[in-house]
């Protein structure tokens, strides 16, 4: 990649390229995605939604915002303070998503269903909290969709005991396309810049969301779906339609 590559536009091309191949090649995995959606929310589930990192930056595209499905909930390592009584101190631990235990300490304290479906979101797909979540969950009986880097997670060793890797436990694996290291752009000397598997991820969902939308609608039933707060009315909707799952899905500010 040249130095005039390293821009602005640079990034805006290349970047435009991936999404434009991914929209094409996830074809098939997106409509896979989509019905394991659409079942959730027909068989009254709420989708478990589970990210560490900058991944949370994709399950917040699918817990609680404006046009999206209702029926969702937003599961994070900051549970474990915010609804499991520990202190905060402990989110400074650097071992913390390593520490076997802590991904069933989460599950338990969302207390799923077993129509509920999880999303698990990891550009590497080898983090030990996210691989033990996606194995719990998978024990536990639910359907497992999951969002990571394939050309990543192929590169790198497993970190959990187990040997697996996200992608190895998922039911439909939705490949986000980034490079190995996320950076998109490579810089003279080595090295890169820009990362993309926020873009790409949130790409990807949102698909999975409208296309399981558009199966909801060929059935017959409604999408639960958000709408700005920030419109008149919308919050009090909102707040009819939440409480269909009462006690089971979560809006805090964190």
């Amino acid at each position: 990649m040249s130095v005039e590559s390293v821009s602005a536009e640079g990034f805006a091309r290349e970047s435009t390229a991936v999404l434009d191949r991914i929209t094409e090649s996830a074809r098939d995995e997106v409509t896979r995605a989509a019905e394991l959606i659409a079942r959730c929310v027909r068989s009254d589930g709420v989708i478990q939604a589970f990210g560490t990192g900058h991944s949370q930056a994709i399950v917040l595209e699918l817990a609680g915002r404006a046009g999206g499905l209702v029926p969702t909930n937003r599961l994070s390592i900051a549970d474990l303070v915010l609804y499991g009584g520990d202190a905060p101190g402990v989110l400074d631990d650097p071992l913390l998503e390593r520490r076997a235990g802590v991904a069933q300490r989460i599950y338990d304290l969302a207390g799923p269903r077993p129509q509920d479906l999880f999303v698990v979101i990891s550009n590497s797909g080898v983090n030990s909290v996210v691989v033990e979540m996606a194995l719990h969950a998978r024990e536990q009986g639910h359907r497992l969709l999951a969002v990571t880097s394939l050309a990543h997670t192929r590169a790198v060793p497993a970190a959990h005991p187990s040997g697996k890797k996200l992608a190895d436990i998922a039911d439909v694996v939705l490949d986000n396309a980034a490079p190995r290291g996320d950076a998109l752009l490579e810089l003279p000397g080595g090295g890169a810049v820009c990362a993309l598997s926020t873009l790409t991820g949130v790409m990807l969902v949102q698909m999975a969301v409208a296309e399981a939308a558009s199966l909801l609608l060929s059935s017959g039933d409604r999408p639960p779906v958000y709408v700005s707060a920030n419109v008149p009315g919308g919050f009090e909707g909102n707040l009819e339609l939440e409480k269909r799952y009462a006690g089971r899905i979560r809006r805090t500010a964190s």
